[in-house]
């Protein structure tokens, strides 16, 4: 059980908390129509549904789509990917989100940089899209892909992974 003491007008306060809050900031970000992120949040949300997540579009449309998932906090574009992403302790989306001018575009220099100079532990689903591939990866399923991902956030957040073996 988790407590807190406050002081209030010359009172003492004790509020106990009763769910475990897991204190881990996730970010999720995704382009074009934000299908990817809002499955991914979707997923996420359902596993750990105390979990600090930040969902950001880099467009209006993928925002609202990670927002009508369940994202409660959300924002959209180049900005909000660099001041989120040195915040986060965890970075999930498409592989594109590290590679600029992909996603059709969406995706600047300056978020790709971001995103890649981040202390975050990066989960990239490799969505065979805009002219790049990764090897070893075949014909995978995307809801293969994003589970797996999903797994690995959950092996972070159970204390169970080691440097570099997610």
């Amino acid at each position: 059980m988790l407590f807190f003491i406050d002081y209030f007008a010359d009172c003492v306060i004790i509020v106990l908390l009763t769910k475990e809050v897991i204190d881990l900031k996730i970010l999720v970000i995704d382009g074009q129509g934000g299908n990817i992120g809002k499955q991914l949040v979707k997923m996420i949300l359902s596993r750990f549904p105390d979990i600090d997540l930040v969902a950001i579009g880099t467009n209006s449309l993928a925002t609202s789509s990670m927002l009508k998932a369940g994202a409660q906090r959300v924002a959209t574009g180049e900005n909000a990917v660099c001041v989120c992403a040195a915040k986060a302790e965890i970075i999930v989306g498409p592989l594109g989100i590290v590679m600029a001018d992909a996603l059709l575009g969406e995706v600047t220099l300056k978020m790709a940089a971001a995103v890649c100079r981040s202390s975050a532990t990066r989960i990239l689903i490799p969505i065979g899209k805009c002219d790049t591939f990764v090897a070893g990866t075949g014909d995978t399923a995307s809801s293969v892909l994003l589970e797996d991902a999903v797994n690995r956030i959950a092996r972070i957040i159970n204390g169970s992974a080691e440097s570099g073996n997610l």
